[in-house]
């Protein structure tokens, strides 16, 4: 069977994480969520999605094809169902439709002409760019219950003090040195070739993918996701980083989502919480203003290839979108545009010559091109975003 991962109707509200890839691809938990279908399937996915990023995330079409909604993370009796589906079958979750059987083109469907079963059973589904840090705790078990079943961990190194250690999993490569584990409270994932330095305090549920490193005296609070290849010093709480992302140094990063290439510098913080204690507000793209979270914590939302300087403010629910370079004193705006240049005392557009620039050195960093695929994507977000860039 050929499975087909589709954006859906929430890809606005994702944004600016969706701007530079498909829902499919929005880590959430360990793994990102094209990867845990993959796993729970045993067979690779294609995508649909917005045209530009076609020649990145091609969709292979067959003719007969069970398309899933990528904003919805799989569960073993899930994709039990959906392995069941015959030719024009549906599976609905309330008005929200989660997978179904065609052998149609994809263009126009009709779900009057199909048979619609209600999926009754508690599942994830990522609606809103903040569900990626408040589900990513449950996220993270569920991961690893699927990663880990059947497997033994590494050792637990010498010196290394830990709370539960049966909830701890560490891959082939590892480095733990002198840190403290706590996974009393959720499971604790160290992946390939990860390192964990001196006076690291981690505590549960805790993810952290290959190649990634914790600074020393680093200090991570529960719910928090390392992509692959990042690096994190600091204080960490409840927070995803999608890969290739970095935080190196002291400072607070808290409630917040980081896409990649993302760099913060040396003692930036994040406020996650009003002085009044009032919901916190987030730009909304589909609506052009900023609309109600129902959340009292949140706190940073960074597109890929956004950076920061040292000292660096951001006020409570701060939206940054792709190729944004910030600096100086003071806090910039709530919303700042994707390719602004500049941070409280203003901004001019960033040129996207410069933007390739420092996205070509900062790839080249970890041996991947910035190839032409890259720059044709961050070149058609330049030209959708301008319209935000009313200084």
């Amino acid at each position: 069977m050929n499975y087909i991962l589709f954006d859906g109707d929430v890809r606005n509200a994702l944004l600016p994480f969706t701007y530079t890839k498909p829902v499919a691809d929005i880590r959430i938990g360990i793994l990102t969520i094209r990867e845990k279908w993959e796993n729970h399937l045993g067979l690779t996915t294609t995508t649909v999605t917005e045209e530009y990023l076609e020649e990145k995330y091609p969709m292979v079409e067959m003719e007969e094809n069970i398309l899933i909604n990528a904003s919805f993370c799989p569960t073993e009796s899930l994709v039990d169902k959906i392995k069941e589906l015959s030719k024009n079958e549906a599976i609905f979750k309330g008005e929200d439709v989660i997978a179904f059987y065609t052998s149609d083109s994809q263009e126009e469907v009709n779900f009057d002409e199909y048979k619609q079963i209600e999926f009754e059973e508690a599942i994830l589904q990522v609606k809103n760019t903040w569900d990626i840090f408040s589900l990513n705790a449950e996220a993270i078990q569920q991961d690893f219950d699927l990663i880990t079943e059947g497997r033994t961990s590494q050792p637990i190194p010498e010196g290394t003090r830990c709370i539960n250690k049966e909830n701890i999993f560490i891959e082939e490569g590892a480095e733990i040195t002198f840190a403290t584990l706590n996974a009393s409270e959720g499971p604790i994932y160290i992946g390939k070739d990860a390192v964990i330095l001196e006076n690291s305090a981690v505590k549960g549920p805790f993810a952290m993918c290959e190649h990634s490193v914790l600074k020393m005296g680093a200090k991570i609070y529960g719910g928090t996701t390392l992509g692959p290849y990042c690096k994190v010093g600091g204080e960490v709480s409840n927070s995803v980083l999608f890969g290739y992302s970095s935080k190196g140094h002291d400072g607070y990063l808290g409630n917040s989502v980081l896409g990649e290439w993302c760099n913060l510098g040396a003692d930036t913080n994040n406020s996650n919480l009003k002085n009044n204690y009032a919901e916190v507000k987030l730009w909304n793209y589909e609506t052009g203003r900023f609309a109600k979270t129902g959340l009292q914590f949140c706190g940073l939302m960074m597109g890929d290839h956004s950076k920061c300087g040292i000292n660096t403010m951001f006020n409570t629910g701060t939206v940054v979108g792709v190729s944004a370079n910030l600096f100086g004193s003071g806090f910039p705006r709530n919303f700042v545009p994707s390719f602004s240049w500049g941070g409280a005392s203003g901004f001019t557009e960033y040129k996207t010559n410069k933007v390739f620039e420092v996205a070509e050195v900062v790839m080249k960093r970890r041996d991947i091109v910035f190839d032409e695929k890259e720059q044709k994507i961050l070149e058609h977000v330049f030209e959708e975003t301008k319209k935000y860039r009313n200084y």
